[in-house]
């Protein structure tokens, strides 16, 4: 799977974890240049509470457009520091 924005790949991997339709890169995946930490931050029920990156190629700028958990419950253990995204980044084969 490929994560692509503004013709960038933004991560890359044959081993994401899928969680209700979204593919979680992981942490080694992710090419860090593009990426810069953002201050929001959401809580889903059953993953726990969620960072978020801003994304940056090209001088283009897309606001917590990744998120992952740094800490996720329990039954999110799998997809810790885990990498999604969604606002326009297409993830595909």
């Amino acid at each position: 799977m490929k994560a692509i924005w503004n013709e960038e790949i933004l991560a890359e991997s044959d081993d994401t974890v899928v969680i209700e339709n979204n593919h979680y890169f992981p942490p080694e995946s992710v090419n860090k240049k593009y990426f810069k930490n953002s201050d929001h931050h959401t809580t889903c029920p059953w993953k726990g509470e969620a960072s978020y990156y801003t994304v940056e190629v090209d001088g283009n700028t897309n606001p917590n457009a990744a998120w992952y958990y740094p800490e996720p419950k329990e039954a999110a253990s799998e997809i810790k520091n885990h990498v999604a995204f969604w606002k326009g980044i297409k993830v595909e084969e």
